[in-house]
């Protein structure tokens, strides 16, 4: 096509047209841009009671616990409970195959009832009689010394007088030394007997009396072992044999425990228990149990723990329906140190910093969101104290306030409304 002066002059004016509408829109001021709130949840901070939970995880346990094993090796004659029966301390449980242990038992009472006997034969009579035969000895060979020295003195009488001879004062003389011979013996075995014989006649009855009493004794607790009586009031829990069984020496046959009462044994630091006393309340959550049980704090261990140098504490869980079993494991909260008048705030207020301080968002008077350092106290899952840092008459965002700058318009809401605008 050929050059046509007059369609460059009409796009000139065209271009000079757009430049011109450009410099008037221009020119006209922009309108600013409204800020938008925030919608977020707030209140004031509430005052009030608010008590410590120390919390931890364990293992219920039984009150008691009686594992019964016999201490002879026998074949079960017969089991009086099953399991899951209740007991009673002291009720026959098991008994074992005793025959041979009833015949030894019956030998030696026999044994024991003849040495009885022969320990009131030496004291009562045997050792009594060698006394007095002893004494009587005694007493005849001194009237027989008297007699021959009564003799003698009158045959030297007579012998002086020339009455007698020699020969009869010799006779009379020899017999007076064979009384006094005869009369020491008798002294001395007296003596003996008194002393001596007597002693150790009664020790040797009572010996023999004492190994039969001992030996009846053994053979009386070997019987006793084939009957196995519960030591405790409580379920039976366990019964792996059967009637006929051989129940081996050693060898659990039949397990009680006492669960009209559970324990939760949890280990704590030393600085919390503490603060911790015997009779403290505790809440227990049971798997499957809607509500936590109510508790108590039945012991305090007076040492650490050598290994985790720790603490144990008991936690006692009544249980009179039998509806919790031992093994459970639960979660412990345990109510320590109570403030009676804090100031609280909901948990998810508190937003954390990087350098590990806390802090909470609190609304202005001008209506936008400013970060205030606080101090706590307590905390519990869902509240905590707020020791300073903020008063009764802030209003502090409990929802919504994580992730908002300082100074960020926002606005109220109620709790559960939804921040979104038709």
């Amino acid at each position: 096509m050929p050059f046509r002066p007059k369609n460059i002059e009409y796009l000139s004016m065209q271009f000079l047209a757009v430049l011109l509408c450009l410099g008037i829109a221009g020119c006209k001021k922009s309108e600013p841009t409204p800020e938008v709130a925030v919608s977020v949840e707030a209140a004031k901070p509430e005052t009030g009671p608010i008590s410590e939970q120390i919390t931890g995880d364990a293992i219920l346990a039984p009150l008691a616990q009686a594992a019964l094993s016999p201490k002879i090796s026998a074949p079960v004659k017969e089991f009086y409970v099953q399991r899951g029966a209740h007991v009673h301390a002291g009720q026959l449980l098991v008994s074992l195959e005793d025959r041979d242990l009833a015949a030894t038992a019956l030998d030696n009472r026999g044994s024991y009832t003849a040495a009885e006997a022969t320990y009131d034969q030496t004291t009562k009579a045997q050792i009594p009689e060698d006394t007095q035969r002893a004494e009587l000895d005694l007493a005849q060979a001194k009237a027989n010394l008297d007699l021959n020295k009564s003799i003698v003195s009158g045959r030297r009488q007579l012998f002086k007088e020339g009455a007698v001879p020699g020969r009869d004062l010799d006779t009379a003389e020899a017999a007076l030394v064979q009384a006094q011979a005869a009369y020491d013996t008798a002294a001395k075995h007296l003596q003996s007997v008194q002393s001596v014989s007597h002693t150790a006649a009664g020790k040797s009855a009572e010996g023999q009396l004492t190994s039969a009493k001992g030996k009846f004794q053994n053979a009386e607790a070997l019987l006793s072992y084939a009957s196995l009586r519960s030591p405790i009031d409580g379920v039976v829990t366990d019964r792996p044999l059967f009637s006929g069984e051989t129940a081996q020496a050693g060898t659990p046959v039949i397990t009680i425990m006492d669960t009209s009462s559970l324990l939760a044994k949890v280990h704590l630091s030393q600085a919390v228990t503490q603060r911790m006393k015997v009779g403290d309340k505790a809440l227990v959550t049971v798997p499957g149990m809607d509500a936590p049980v109510d508790a108590t704090v039945s012991l305090i261990s007076p040492a650490l723990d050598p290994g985790s140098t720790t603490v144990e504490v008991w936690v006692r869980l009544k249980n009179p329906d039998g509806k919790l079993k031992a093994g459970t494991p639960v979660h412990l909260a345990i109510a320590g140190r109570t403030v009676p008048d804090a100031l609280q705030v909901p948990t998810e207020a508190l937003i954390p910093a990087k350098d590990g301080s806390l802090g909470v968002m609190v609304i202005g008077s001008d209506g936008a969101a400013h970060l205030k350092p606080v101090q706590v106290g307590i905390r519990l899952p869902d509240k905590v104290q707020i020791t300073s840092g903020i008063g009764t008459s802030d209003t502090i965002i409990t929802s919504g306030g994580y992730g908002l700058d300082e100074g960020t318009k926002v606005e109220m809401k109620a709790a559960g409304q939804s921040g979104d605008k038709d």
